[in-house]
């Protein structure tokens, strides 16, 4: 699913272009208060400039119609700036729609698949059917698998070919219609009733026309109608006022209402009004691109100002896996002889920190070879927290440090003091010390190490910058966590984490007045999910984890975390730059059109004149121009977002106004006195 579109991708443009023609509906219009002045303007000065064809206008029709013409480019320009937006998401609706499709799905009367079926269309599916899905099938509905392990093929939606192991209980129990089982077969019960399953608000949420404006952008809209409002009240003064000036002088001529328009319209904050909407759109449709569905904009909005990050350990801070690194024994003890006996307990043990102890004692030790005809193995429970083997009369074990103290006092033996001391240093490190038993006899320690992941330190530095705090969450011990911790270089740890510890922690941070991200995929994240302010649930996680967050990671990848907050930061400086510019830009337009509106009624305005423009009528027409034209140079910016960078608030906020602020009031000089020169060539001065 995942897919990319050039920015001026012929497959987006053209239908934008017809796209902004509709547009220009008045009803459609009224949803941009400061566009729809413009709009207002344009009709107006279209009526004036038709009037004038006829020689009843107040100027020549020629510049009347030139005004006209241009404020309807500004119209449409700024309709095909979100008209573009919108088409990346509609794109992006149209290919999931491709894969949503009717599918026949086998009904079952109870979770047996001895149980009577029933095959249906899948559109006939309620939630709480239970259905049987096998190798070859594409699964109906949303479900939760209640019966059986299977590969699924989940391209359709997250766009990676590898498949991926669904199976009952645990924290990969969803599946979601439109995938399909490649192997062996699952009984699950459909969590979804039709048009409300995860697919269906997929395509709801990337369809930027259906977009809620965040709060955000709520509060600058009201900031730009309120500006909109003291201009045109200002604007609507000056015919009077002027009238008076001309009669009280004898001479002269007022002010004309085209002008008036055009000065309100170069007044008024048009090219943040007209782009405002197309960055909210683009926000979605990046956060999109990365594969994250974001299920409303509040959360995108939310995720640029979060200033806690509370992130996993294992698979986001660290690889996951963690390796036997070295055999640690206690005095008297040789180191082959644990390594021996550790890897006699684990050769029946088929997990990763099993097969590595197996590893470590063969490549250290050469040990295999192993006569195990009278052996019987030991598996690990969560009951006992410890594997191993019984040889004869041997019972070798290794597990927790705790469960194997207990076993060997049971067995007779002392746990000694240079074992206590082993355990916690392998701790103190960030390992994970695995103990070792003989009998009553103690061996030693297996240390066993879970991998930093290589850059992470860097990415949580640059975060820092920012002024976000990050916080790890384990289920380790203090001593393991407080080790990783370190080595990672996160700003604070929660260590032997309990569901009611992370929704306990995210209300204090909240309390403070701090907005808090956090990721989850099981069940037991789902209260904290639903407090956090951006709860980011992985694809690959249960369906209470999917319903609890606000977004969703198709990839399932923890890590993409960082990159939402990035995404969301990149969307609010966008809006914050282009705000600038704007009203930066307002500014120097003001030098360009008020000398040229005024210059009949009040000769003094003319030195204010500084570009030395051609004519009142040039100035005017140069000034309605440029401020058409740089809306259409913005777009590329409005949608890809200005270069994020790692910034307190405080040095991006002077960056931007550097950049953005007095290049926002330094290129309409330019510009304007570069299209009254042409305007000169041209011989329309």
């Amino acid at each position: 699913m995942k897919q990319s579109w050039r920015l001026l991708d012929p497959a987006l443009v053209k239908p934008a272009v017809v796209e902004s023609f509709k547009k220009l509906s008045p009803l459609a219009q009224l949803r941009n208060p400061v566009m729809f002045v413009v709009w207002v303007g344009s009709v107006l000065t279209t009526v004036l400039g038709i009037h004038a064809l006829f020689g009843k206008g107040e100027a020549s029709a020629g510049f009347i119609l030139g005004i006209a013409a241009w404020l309807w480019f500004t119209v449409l320009f700024a309709n095909f700036a979100e008209a573009l937006a919108e088409g990346r998401g509609k794109a992006q609706a149209a290919a999931l729609r491709g894969s949503r499709r009717n599918v026949v799905a086998r009904k079952l009367a109870a979770a047996s698949r001895e149980a009577e079926v029933t095959v249906l269309d899948s559109a006939s599916l309620r939630r709480g059917d239970i259905v049987l899905v096998e190798a070859g099938d594409t699964v109906p509905a949303d479900a939760e698998v209640l019966e059986g392990v299977a590969s699924v093929d989940e391209s359709a939606i997250t766009g990676e070919s590898a498949p991926v192991i669904r199976e009952s209980g645990g924290d990969f129990s969803a599946i979601t219609g439109g995938t399909r089982v490649l192997s062996d077969w699952l009984i699950a019960r459909v969590t979804a009733n039709p048009g409300e399953a995860f697919l269906d608000r997929m395509i709801a949420m990337v369809e930027g026309a259906k977009r809620k404006k965040t709060p955000n952008e709520i509060a600058l809209t009201i900031l730009l109608v309120a500006l909109t409002l003291v201009f045109l009240m200002a604007t609507a003064t000056l015919l009077p006022f002027s009238i008076y000036s001309v009669t009280a002088a004898g001479a002269g001529s007022p002010v004309s209402v085209t002008v008036l328009v055009a000065l309100l319209v170069c007044l008024i904050p048009t090219t943040i009004g007209g782009l405002l909407s197309a960055i909210g759109v683009a926000g979605m449709s990046r956060m999109m691109q990365a594969n994250v569905i974001a299920t409303s904009g509040r959360a995108v909005e939310a995720a640029g100002d979060v200033d806690v990050l509370l992130l996993d350990k294992t698979g986001t801070i660290t690889l996951g896996n963690r390796q036997a690194s070295a055999f640690l024994t206690v005095p008297g003890i040789a180191e082959g002889e644990l390594a021996d006996v550790a890897q006699l307990a684990s050769l029946a043990d088929e997990t990763p920190e099993g097969r590595s102890i197996v590893v470590l004692a063969k490549t250290r030790f050469a040990l295999r070879g192993r006569d195990l005809h009278d052996a019987h193995f030991v598996h690990f429970t969560a009951q006992t927290r410890m594997s191993g083997v019984d040889l004869g009369m041997r019972r070798i074990r290794k597990g927790a440090a705790d469960a194997i103290k207990d076993h060997v006092s049971a067995q007779g033996g002392q746990w000694p003091q240079a074992m206590a001391e082993l355990v916690e240093q392998v701790a103190r490190r960030g390992g994970t010390p695995l103990a070792v038993a003989d009998g009553s006899r103690v061996l030693g320690v297996v240390e066993l190490k879970d991998i930093v992941k290589g850059g992470i330190r860097e990415r949580f530095a640059e975060l820092r910058q920012m002024g976000i705090k990050t916080v790890m969450i384990t289920g380790d011990n203090r001593l393991t966590a407080a080790a990783i911790a370190a080595e990672a270089g996160v700003d604070d740890f929660l260590a032997e984490a309990r569901p009611e510890d992370k929704l306990k922690l995210i209300r204090d941070y909240q309390s403070e007045g701090r907005l808090v991200a956090m990721t989850g995929d099981g069940t037991n994240d789902a209260p904290a999910l639903a407090q956090a302010d951006v709860a980011v649930a992985m694809n690959s996680g249960t369906q209470a984890a999917k319903e609890a967050g606000n977004m969703v990671d198709l990839d399932s990848n923890p890590t993409k975390l960082i990159e939402i907050v990035e995404t969301g930061k990149q969307m609010l400086m966008t809006r914050g730059a282009l705000t600038t510019f704007s009203v930066a830009n307002d500014v120097a337009k003001y030098f360009a059109i008020i000398p040229a509106a005024f210059a009949v009624t009040y000769p003094q305005l003319g030195a204010l004149n500084v570009m030395g423009l051609n004519s009142p009528g040039s100035a005017i027409l140069s000034a309605v121009i440029f401020n058409a034209l740089i809306i259409v140079f913005l777009i590329p910016l409005a949608l890809k977002g200005v270069a994020y960078r790692a910034m307190a608030a405080g040095p991006l906020l002077r960056r931007n106004l550097l950049v953005y602020g007095l290049g926002g009031l330094l290129v309409p000089f330019v510009g304007i006195k570069l299209i009254d020169m042409m305007l000169g060539g041209l011989g329309l001065a």
